[in-house]
């Protein structure tokens, strides 16, 4: 997976790349094919915003669905957090829905004898 990160009129905080790369990955253990995720990082000049100054949006590219997270919070991390969340959410949304639940009742069942 390629992880793409965008910032607009945004200095991000170091470990910030690492914490993204490190969150993303992690999302490979589900069955969902997904080439990239680009990670777009806003900040809000507006000062009414305080406390949603700061907003991530992820989106992923690939054979897979198209899905699409946002959330913007009081920092860049605490966004990246509840963005990951969402986003989580929808790909185990999809990994259950492609599992095969072979269920097989007794009358079904051939039996040995």
């Amino acid at each position: 997976m390629k992880i793409l990160i965008h910032t607009r009129h945004a200095d991000l905080a170091d470990d910030f790349k690492t914490i993204a790369e490190e969150k993303l990955t992690s999302m490979e253990r589900f069955s969902v094919v997904i080439d990239r995720v680009e990670v777009e990082v806003l900040h809000e000049a507006n000062p009414q915003q305080g406390k949603r100054k700061h907003k991530v949006v992820l989106t992923s590219h690939g054979a897979g669905p198209l899905l699409r997270a946002e959330a913007a919070e009081f920092n860049d991390l605490a966004a990246f957090d509840i963005a990951i969340k969402a986003f989580a959410l929808q790909i185990r949304k999809i990994h259950e829905r492609t599992k095969d639940y072979d269920r097989k009742t007794l009358r079904t069942m051939k039996s040995d004898l």
